[in-house]
């Protein structure tokens, strides 16, 4: 008897965003609509964050299930999110420029989460600049 449940490659779904920037990815305008919403942008950042990395590895959070945790226990996502990252990386043969360890940026209040998110959209962007899509 087989087991029917596909290997991680065969789910890998490998889609890239169309382009990187505007709302989403560019690191100054997140922080801008961040302080303007009073905190409210990064639940959205979080979904499309998941969402691209999900579609792309095949596997993942996901942007529901990532905008609770957000809600409810955000340190968990700040390690997550950069072990995601690091999985998209080492899937494509490259060193991954964060992982999971870059969560411990939580622990510095406001400055280490500023820090965290520069590092974490920057790798993501040039990830995804690395596989095509078109940076604004």
């Amino acid at each position: 008897m087989t087991d029917a449940t596909p290997a991680p490659a065969e789910r890998w779904a490998g889609a890239v965003p169309e382009r990187v920037g505007g709302a989403f990815y560019s690191t100054g305008l997140v922080i801008l609509l961040t302080i303007v919403t009073l905190g409210i942008w990064p639940f959205f950042w979080a979904y499309r964050t998941s969402e691209d990395l999900k579609a792309y590895n095949g596997e993942g959070l996901g942007g529901a299930i990532a905008v609770v945790l957000w809600f409810f226990i955000h340190p968990v996502v700040m390690f997550i999110m950069p072990n995601e990252i690091q999985r998209a990386y080492e899937r494509d043969g490259r060193e991954s420029p964060v992982s999971a360890l870059w969560g411990l940026w939580f622990l510095l209040p406001l400055i280490g989460q500023l820090i965290w998110y520069v590092k974490v959209q920057g790798a993501l962007n040039d990830f995804w600049v690395s596989k095509g899509a078109r940076q604004d």
